[in-house]
């Protein structure tokens, strides 16, 4: 597209997920340790008199075009007026628990600020969006707090590491995996996260965390427990678990290598599910 703008949308992974809170509005509130791999869709913006969406990529079957789509509702967040023709390229498993849409909307957002030369709408439009928006806007590994409004840079960069991200291609419902929590005031993360050198020391202490929403979903959707024993079960795999409310899991590695060969074997052992080998963004 002549004069686009182009935004990649990384798939988020929450390295562990706790469930501390409920408002009184039924939001509920987080404690989060999230990152991003470098695999991920792109969204592109060209100047138009109008506002349009297109959709490519091997994820887009299913996927609608209509006004209740995350990119739209991200576009028309900014002032009224303004016209734009977006293109998503989708590559992320739709509703999969990597903030595919919330990516897609952060993504838009900047690009169409670029596009515009205008700033991005202010925090609490932002958040409306959904509860991954602000940090997927972020773009960085970070802490999650609140019900997502929250952001804030880690104290420490996490250590190189690698991640396979597989997807059963089966839809878990999110409001069906909050109302499965048998309690919903759980202990937040420890008030500091340490200097973690390297991937073991992350594993380990990523081990002693939770993700809170991970066993309602296995009780929704028991192949979510064979996934991530897949994943478990491959050579150089640190840790598997769940992200978000589902059903994607993810494997933490050290190596590309292994990361990719735990991809590979995944993909002929299971070829109906979506797996993909990434590097941790930085």
């Amino acid at each position: 597209m002549s004069g686009a703008v182009c935004e990649r949308a990384r798939a988020k992974v929450n390295l562990c997920l706790h469930v501390t809170g409920q408002r009184a509005d039924g939001y509920h509130l987080l404690d989060s340790l999230v990152v991003f791999a470098e695999t991920g869709d792109l969204v592109s913006c060209a100047p138009a008199s109008a506002m349009t969406l297109s959709l490519t990529g091997p994820e887009a079957e299913g996927l609608g075009a209509g006004e209740d789509n995350l990119v739209l509702r991200a576009a028309r967040s900014f002032a009224a007026g303004q016209g734009a023709a977006i293109t998503l390229d989708k590559r992320l498993p739709v509703a999969s628990g990597i903030g595919g849409g919330s990516a897609d909307a952060a993504a838009t957002l900047k690009a169409l600020a670029r596009l515009w030369g205008m700033p991005v709408p202010d925090a609490a439009a932002v958040l409306a969006l959904g509860a991954d928006v602000p940090v997927c806007l972020a773009g960085h590994p970070a802490r999650m707090q609140g019900v997502g409004e929250v952001v804030s840079r880690l104290p420490h960069p996490l250590p190189p590491a690698h991640l396979v991200l597989v997807n059963p291609r089966v839809h878990v419902s999110t409001p069906t995996v909050f109302r499965g929590l048998t309690r919903k005031d759980n202990a937040p993360l420890p008030p500091d996260l340490p200097n973690l050198p390297d991937v073991p020391a992350l594993a380990d202490w990523l081990g002693v965390q939770r993700n809170d929403l991970e066993a309602p979903a296995i009780a929704a959707l028991p192949v979510i427990a064979t996934v991530k024993a897949a994943l478990a079960a491959q050579a150089g795999c640190h840790l598997a678990r769940m992200s978000g409310s589902g059903a994607t899991c993810f494997g933490l590695f050290s190596e590309a290598a292994a990361a990719e060969s735990a991809a590979r074997a995944l993909a002929r052992a299971q070829p109906g599910w979506w797996v993909q080998a990434s590097p941790l963004a930085r």
